[in-house]
C-alpha cells in the first residue's frame, strides 16, 4: 500500500534557494535582536574604570600603573599609568580633560606640547605635580599618566629645589661603590645610608664602580622638579636609573 501525499514538489535547487532565503531571513532578525548589544563596544564613548589608581577607560588593549615607594613612607612618591586604548586621540584628550577635572587637577598651559597626533601636558594635583602624555601608535592612542605626591617627598627629604632636580645615590653592595657624574667622585661605602646630590636639568653621563670590575657607565637626563636614584646592588651590579618623584 502506498501512501499519497498531496502537494507541490519543487525541483531540487529551488528548494536550495528558498532554504537560502530562509535562513538568510532568521540570520537578519538574530542580528538585529543583538544589535542594542553590540552597539557600546563600537562606541567613542570611554568609560571611566572604577577600579583604576589614576584615571583609565575601561576599554584598552594594554594597561600598567607603577608606584614608586620608599621605605618608611607610606604613601607612593610616584604613580605612572601607561595604557593603550583603541580610541581617537581626541575622544581619549576629551575623556581625560573631564576625569582629571572631577579630581580637582588644574591643566597648564606653559610647557604644553600640542601636534596633530601627541599632546604633553602639565597638571597640577591635589597631591603634586602631574603631566598627561598621548599619542597615536598602529591605530590606537598611547597613554602615559603620572601624578607626584609632594608630601610624600618632602617626608622622604628627596624633594628637589625649586629649578633643579635631585639624585640619590645608593649602594647597598658589600663593598665600597663610587658613583662618578659632573665632574664629582662621590663614594659610598658598604653599609652606608644613601646620599644625595642637587643637579641642574639636563644630560649626565655618569659611572658607577666597585672594586675588581669594570665601571658601568651611561646617560641620565633630569629635568627640574625630577629626583632619581642610582644604586649598585648587593651583588655589585649598577641597577638602572629610577625615578624617584
Amino acid at each position: 500500500m502506498r501512501t499519497v501525499r498531496l502537494g507541490v514538489r519543487a525541483p531540487a535547487r529551488w528548494r536550495a534557494f528558498a532554504c537560502g532565503l530562509f535562513l538568510l531571513a532568521i540570520g537578519m532578525l538574530a542580528a538585529s535582536a543583538w544589535v542594542p548589544h553590540l552597539a557600546p563596544l563600537f562606541s567613542a564613548t570611554l568609560a571611566p574604570d572604577p577600579d583604576a589608581r589614576l584615571p583609565a577607560p575601561t576599554r584598552y588593549s594594554y594597561r600598567g600603573t607603577h608606584t614608586t615607594m620608599m621605605r618608611g613612607v607610606e604613601a607612593p612618591l610616584r604613580v605612572k599609568l601607561d595604557a593603550i586604548v583603541p580610541a581617537e586621540l581626541d575622544d581619549v584628550l576629551a575623556f581625560y580633560r573631564t576625569e582629571l577635572g572631577k579630581l580637582g587637577w588644574q591643566e597648564q598651559h606653559d610647557g604644553a606640547v600640542i601636534t596633530a597626533d601627541h599632546f604633553q601636558l602639565p597638571f597640577v594635583s591635589p597631591l603634586g605635580p602631574a603631566a598627561l602624555e598621548l599619542g597615536r601608535k598602529d591605530g590606537s592612542t598611547r597613554i602615559h599618566l603620572v601624578q607626584k605626591n609632594a608630601n610624600a617627598a618632602n617626608e622622604a627629604n628627596i624633594m628637589p629645589d625649586p629649578g633643579q632636580a635631585k639624585l640619590v645615590f645608593s649602594n647597598i653592595s658589600e663593598t665600597e661603590a663610587v658613583l662618578t657624574i659632573n665632574e664629582q667622585i662621590v663614594p659610598r661605602p658598604a653599609g652606608a645610608n644613601a646620599v644625595a646630590l642637587d643637579l641642574a636639568p639636563g644630560k649626565y653621563s655618569y659611572a658607577l664602580s666597585v672594586p675588581d670590575r669594570p665601571a658601568t657607565t651611561n646617560i641620565l637626563t633630569v629635568a627640574a622638579g625630577d629626583t632619581w636614584e642610582l644604586t649598585v646592588g648587593r651583588d655589585g651590579d649598577a641597577w638602572p636609573p629610577l625615578q624617584l618623584y
